[in-house]
């Protein structure tokens, strides 16, 4: 039998061996392992701006995404790919780490990419979503990034979460604050911010609820924020939670696990609007990149005070709007309401 192919390939000033390049990964579009490689390579202004110094769960689907194939979870750990949290032991030693801390209080050292050589490293495994944390490498405890997840709810689509998307636009206006839009590979719409490296995970939590409640006040035919999903209805749910600790969302540039190997793609405020999602992908971004240039290049120069978002859950606590629900998988929170389904919830004798 051949041994299977390998090709090395200098990215960064190392090397790294890429296996099966000609594994089909992306067996609708024809997309193999090697296109993959290629394509990280591609958009490295990008994928580094959004990865730099930041600690990175990968997403691996090591067969491709493939007819049938399933993402382990935690409730069933059976898949054909996995999140990989922990820097295999059989890593190169130059890979830099960051030491994070999980919601249980169990730490590990997560890859920290320095350099698109960490980027390159993790795609020969077979990664296809980097997830990273909302904070760097100096100071893991303060998020530097506030995110928001616009998730359309059945009923909704990507229509609505570009007009959910204008109403966050308008308010962070308002504030004194610059968003800046991507598409989430699907059909939602993330708007990031840098932030002061000030505050806590619970603190940047409470200021993207308070945030979300001023806009679900705007718009309450449009947006909500309740956590179960009974109680959305045909809305837009504005995730909070996905500034809870341990919680990430694909990052820029980031191919998504879906048939079409699209890609979560930065827009400009202006064409958001006209945007087709499926038209963001593996083939199409790399030109988009080289000839239009990077929609965030300019992010990280004024990182945002959150302070007034602060102030708005003092106010919201005072009127009897306190905490929201956590995930599942988090401990009990101080101030936290019951994790139950309002369906199942014992309701009081009369």
């Amino acid at each position: 039998m051949a041994k299977a192919t390998a090709e090395e390939v200098e990215v960064a000033g190392r090397t790294i061996r890429l296996t099966n390049p000609d594994r089909v990964y992306f067996p609708a579009r024809g997309f193999t392992k090697r296109d993959v490689f290629s394509y990280y390579l591609s958009v490295s202004e990008g994928i580094m701006r959004a990865l730099r110094d930041r600690p990175t769960t990968l997403e691996r689907w090591p067969q491709g995404v493939i007819e049938g194939a399933k993402l382990a979870t935690r409730q069933d750990n059976r898949g054909d790919a996995f999140y990989q949290k922990r820097v295999p032991k059989t890593a190169p030693d130059w890979l830099a780490r960051a030491e994070i801390a999980f919601p249980s209080g169990r730490t590990a050292d997560e890859l920290c990419p320095a350099d698109l050589a960490h980027v390159a490293w993790a795609a020969q495994l077979g990664t296809i979503v980097f997830h990273p944390w909302p904070v760097r490498k100096g100071d893991v405890e303060h998020p530097d990034e506030l995110r928001i997840d616009l998730d359309p709810q059945p009923g909704t689509g990507f229509a609505e979460a570009v007009e959910a998307a204008g109403e966050v636009r308008a308010l962070l206006a308002e504030l004194g604050a610059v968003g800046w839009p991507k598409t989430s590979g699907g059909r939602g719409v993330h708007v990031y911010l840098r932030i002061q490296p000030r505050w806590t995970f619970t603190e940047v939590r409470r200021a993207v609820i308070a945030f979300g409640r001023e806009v679900a006040r705007r718009r309450p035919d449009l947006v909500t924020t309740a956590w179960w999903k009974e109680q959305r209805g045909e809305h837009v749910f504005l995730d909070y939670n996905q500034m809870a600790r341990d919680r990430t969302i694909a990052c820029a540039y980031s191919l998504r696990a879906n048939q079409r190997a699209t890609v979560s793609t930065p827009v400009a405020w202006e064409e958001l609007p006209a945007c087709d999602p499926d038209d963001f992908d593996l083939a199409s971004v790399p030109p988009r990149l080289a000839q239009r240039g990077d929609p965030h290049a300019g992010i990280d120069d004024h990182p945002w005070d959150i302070t007034p978002l602060l102030e708005w859950a003092e106010r919201d606590e005072h009127g009897g709007d306190g905490d929201l629900p956590y995930p599942p998988d988090h401990p009990k929170m101080p101030g936290e309401p019951m994790r139950v389904q309002p369906s199942r919830a014992r309701q009081p004798e009369s």
